[in-house]
């Protein structure tokens, strides 16, 4: 895997920090400095606004003297920070000026001096007509007599002052966008913590099952997501591996089942051929080859009828019919063999007709693989029972012998393919150990469950559920 996720982000991060002090410096400074210099232009509006209605009004109104009006002017300059207050004439001859005392004899005038030019508005930037060196922010406020105006109070501050604060308040933003990018630390750690290693582990497991080895062991301490999948993935590596397992234990199985009667097979053919077998006792050999093939025969279609139920998607064909029907000709159908060893088949059936919803002729091969164990194993002049109960909309079978009985080591195992107890090796000379597992995927395939009770030397029964059909429940209520 190419680690590059982990680079990824840290360079998400760094734009991110990047990106960050571009947009602060850039935008958040200009919109800071426009705020503070609207704000500080309506502030200094309203200060030249009050002078041009009280004291600059009183002036021209004769109310007041200049000199009186001036002290009121340094003393609101300085209460402005020493921002300089002007009253002008329209024709930009400067009357008054808190910053100084002006000469009575010499006239300072604004070459150029138009107040027309502020528009709409009540403020300009600039050197005001070449009148400061620097780039000043200068405030008009008309003063009215006599309805006409007489002259203006104009208040200036430089705009360097403005941009400081501005900066000011940049500084605060950097610090702020840096304490930011220090706690955002704090989702990188939770990021490589949670995310990062976890899945760094769970990839390197995935690259070790992927080359075979499903030994491979790794754990993730969550309760998360990321901890679930690395569980799943452990669970699936854990199911590969047995089902490996399995499938070599089948290989060997299948390859011991067929190479014992293959080799007798051959054995008393090239017997017979080289005349080791006399030609008289040749009817007797033949009877042994076909018992054989018999069960190589049986073998093979055993394993394509377990192949075929295990087939994902197998489809059932379900029907209502009648168990205790069913058990009865399963039981003719071993007359035969019961008379041969002597064994009686007792029926302790439910009701006479008991119906139930399910596939009967994969049912009818439960119970044939059933009592076909249930007499292989059971001694000469004994019994097997066969019983039906019914509860809770479900009927029981019960196939029951008083044989040999089985280990209760080797019941958990019973069940698995090719699988033969110690004690069964011996009576069951033509079984393939694929019966049982047959009959477990048919009842697994209904979604029903399956039992066995077993004690050696006593006998075993197996229980299988199957669901009754609607139609007798209705019945019942009637």
């Amino acid at each position: 895997m190419k680690r590059t996720l982990y680079l990824k982000f840290l360079l998400a991060y760094l734009l991110f920090a990047i990106f960050g002090f571009i947009v602060v410096a850039t935008f958040v400074h200009g919109m800071t400095y426009e705020r503070l210099r609207r704000d500080k232009a309506d502030s200094m509006y309203q200060v030249a606004t009050q002078i041009a209605n009280t004291y600059a009004a009183d002036l021209y109104n004769s109310e007041t003297s200049l000199e009186a009006v001036h002290q009121q002017m340094v003393a609101l300059s300085g209460y402005m920070g020493g921002s300089p207050i002007w009253i002008v004439n329209p024709s930009g001859r400067l009357v008054l000026d808190s910053s100084r005392v002006l000469e009575q004899n010499k006239k300072d005038v604004i070459v150029g001096f138009d107040p027309t030019v502020i528009g709409t508005t009540y403020y300009t930037t600039g050197t005001f007509w070449n009148t400061f060196n620097e780039e000043t922010l200068s405030v008009f406020a008309p003063i009215t007599a006599n309805y006409k105006v007489q002259a203006y109070v104009i208040i200036h501050e430089p705009i360097s002052k403005i941009k400081a604060s501005a900066d000011g308040f940049l500084n605060i933003s950097y610090l702020m966008l840096i304490v930011l990018f220090l706690l955002s630390l704090i989702i990188l750690i939770f990021f490589t913590e949670l995310v990062y290693l976890p899945l760094r582990k769970i990839t390197t497991a995935t690259e070790q099952y992927a080359v075979g080895n499903m030994g491979y062991e790794f754990s993730v301490e969550s309760e998360d997501e990321m901890g679930y999948l690395a569980a799943s993935l452990s669970y699936m590596a854990g199911e590969i591996a047995r089902q490996e397992e399995d499938q070599k234990k089948f290989i060997a199985n299948v390859s011991h089942d067929f190479r014992s009667p293959l080799t007798s097979i051959k054995g008393y053919l090239i017997a017979m051929q080289d005349g080791t077998i006399p030609p008289e006792m040749h009817d007797r050999y033949l009877g042994i080859v076909i018992n054989e093939t018999d069960r190589l025969t049986k073998l093979t279609n055993e394993m394509l009828t377990l192949n075929n139920l295990n087939t994902k998607g197998m489809l059932l064909d379900k029907s209502d019919f009648d168990i205790n029907a069913v058990i009865r000709n399963v039981a003719e159908s071993f007359e035969g063999t019961c008379l041969d060893k002597k064994i009686a088949i007792e029926l302790v059936l439910t009701e006479e007709k008991m119906l139930v919803n399910a596939d009967m002729s994969k049912i009818q091969q439960v119970l044939y693989n059933l009592v076909d164990n249930a007499i292989k194993f059971s001694h000469k002049d004994s019994s097997i029972k066969i019983e039906t109960t019914e509860k809770h909309s479900k009927v029981f079978v019960s196939v029951k012998d008083s044989g040999i009985g089985i280990p209760k080591e080797d019941q958990k195992l019973i069940f698995d393919r090719f699988y033969k107890s110690d004690l069964s090796r011996g009576k069951d000379k033509k079984g393939t150990g694929l019966g049982l597992a047959i009959v477990k995927e048919i009842v697994k395939a209904h979604e029903e469950n399956i039992n066995v009770i077993s004690t050696t030397g006593v006998g075993t029964e197996f229980i299988f559920s199957l669901p009754k059909a609607k139609s007798m429940d209705a019945d019942d209520e009637e």
